[in-house]
């Protein structure tokens, strides 16, 4: 039987405007893997990020990555929008990264060498919106320390059960979850054969809302059958940048110059100017 998240006391005192995490949020997140916080960003940054992702849909920078169950077939009747990476299309998203309260948060919870190396955003369309199938982000990623690294998954919607909101899988980092190709992707894998639903927790969060989870987490969105869309936004951080791949940086540069800790340049090498200080200009 499916359960509604019930949030950790650690995330239900939160204030109402967050600098960082709390003590008693990072220890959630360092014992059970996630934690969720439903009050981090506020209006105006949720607006800023939802005219961001109207500016992306109006130019044709989402695409559908949902097939027909053969891997290559695209579905026009289902749709699961992604772009990845996103920060190179998007000045706002380029310098969430290096806004005060999430470089508080990340090195809070992955220390003073954290990089930001990839960002998405998956949006499922009103009434006809798939899901992304059950994974853990370290299949792709394949760090040697699931701990090392963490998604920041942000609602730019209410998120709620009925418009497939993230759910997880309490403790799956601590277990091994074997994946294969995703037929209903043209290039997702899966480990939706090694879960067991009845344990699986729904995450609703309201529109500005983060979860925060470590890379061995199992994870998966739902379809959206409501009348009104719904997208998430994904930042993806790691303690050492030699943890991944080259290949899921989003930006060609040295490692290290992606830092967001005290000795970031604000992202200067990499995109050209130092963007600490920028998202709160832009979101007021």
């Amino acid at each position: 039987m499916w359960h509604k998240l019930r949030m950790s006391s650690a995330s239900s005192t939160a204030p109402a405007t967050r600098t960082s995490l709390t003590a008693a949020e990072i220890a959630h997140w360092r014992e059970h893997g996630w934690v969720a916080i439903p009050t981090f960003f506020n209006a105006g940054e949720v607006a800023v990020l939802q005219a961001e992702l109207k500016a992306l849909q109006e130019a044709g920078k989402l695409r559908n990555v949902v097939t027909e169950g053969d891997g290559t077939s695209y579905s026009t009747t289902c749709f699961n929008l992604q772009i990845c990476p996103v920060g190179t299309h998007s000045r706002p998203i380029r310098a969430l990264a290096y806004a005060a309260k999430v470089r508080s948060a990340i090195t809070g919870l992955l220390g003073d060498t954290a990089i930001q190396h990839l960002d998405q955003i998956f949006l499922k369309p009103a009434r006809h919106g798939a899901g992304t199938n059950w994974h853990t982000d370290n299949a792709y990623f394949a760090s040697s320390v699931v701990e090392a690294g963490t998604g920041m998954w942000i609602a730019l919607h209410d998120a709620t059960r009925a418009n497939g909101t993230m759910r997880i899988l309490p403790g799956s980092h601590r277990q091994e979850l074997a994946h294969r190709r995703d037929g209903g992707s043209d290039h997702h894998i899966t480990c939706a054969d090694a879960i067991d639903e009845t344990k699986a927790h729904y995450v609703e969060l309201p529109a500005g809302g983060v979860l925060f989870f470590n890379y061995g987490v199992a994870h998966a969105t739902g379809a959206n059958t409501t009348e009104r869309e719904r997208a998430g936004l994904a930042l993806h951080f790691i303690q050492q940048a030699h943890l991944v791949g080259d290949h899921f940086f989003a930006t060609p540069a040295n490692a290290w110059q992606r830092r967001i800790g005290a000795d970031s340049d604000g992202g200067k090498a990499v995109h050209g100017e130092d963007l600490r200080g920028v998202w709160e200009g832009l979101a007021g």
